[in-house]
């Protein structure tokens, strides 16, 4: 699907507008133990992981592989501002479920599960971000996400604040394909996306610089999962 120049004024989306920054991180939450280093090049994927499941996996070792990343950090939520209370499970939880399917991921030695956004008392990704940029200065950031959170992404505060801070790389979920190409983010950031031969330089690139991945599709979701989950009690 292409849309011209011509239609792309005519744009109307939700501006979720820039995040303010925050205090910083509480007493107690400087021990994180992902033992980060100047110079390695590090994919965070973030989520509620609720639970985890093969296609989180499969965009972690997606990203791990054809990004060249020395680690890949799971940085598992402790509530999702877009989503309730009721339908999110407790964090130890959500943890166990990240830490089996990183387990079982290709590479699964370079994946790491935390709980960071926890311990510094983060709740928007973006603050999460810049506690960790302002942490470990010399680490070559970038955030991951899949092709599904891509179509939202323009409702996230602060998130073009994200993608001026490290670069980003997207990976292919199915159902989401066509309209992830079309969303709001991919369209007003359209100049700055590279191509998908040339992702091994993007941890290496300055932001704003994206890149979106197409790989063999895997259709698990923690939506579909909940709904079996919830089906199996009745």
């Amino acid at each position: 699907m292409s849309i011209s120049p011509a239609e792309t004024p005519s744009l109307r989306f939700f501006h979720a507008g820039p995040a303010p920054r925050t205090a910083g991180p509480r007493p107690g939450g400087l021990n994180d133990g992902l033992l980060l280093y100047p110079g390695m090049r590090v994919g965070l994927f973030g989520g509620s992981f609720n639970p985890a499941h093969d296609g989180h996996a499969h965009v972690a070792e997606t990203a791990l592989r054809r990004l060249g990343l020395d680690r890949v950090v799971w940085l598992v939520s402790p509530q999702n501002p877009l989503k309730s209370d009721a339908e999110t499970a407790p964090l130890a939880q959500r943890m166990a479920s990240a830490r089996e399917w990183a387990d079982r991921a290709d590479g699964s030695r370079h994946m790491v599960i935390s709980d960071f956004e926890s311990r510094v008392g983060t709740r928007r990704t973006i603050d999460t971000l810049r506690a960790l940029t302002a942490r470990y200065p010399g680490v070559k950031f970038v955030w991951l996400m899949g092709s599904d959170n891509l179509a939202s992404f323009h409702r996230w505060r602060g998130w073009t604040d994200l993608l001026s801070l490290m670069p980003m790389a997207v990976v292919a979920r199915p159902g989401s394909l066509l309209e992830s190409r079309a969303a709001p983010a991919a369209l007003r950031y359209r100049r700055y996306r590279i191509h998908a031969h040339e992702a091994l330089t993007l941890a290496d690139r300055q932001a704003p610089a994206w890149v979106y991945l197409t790989a063999p599709l895997n259709r698990a979701s923690s939506t579909a999962l909940r709904a079996e989950a919830a089906s199996a009690r009745r």
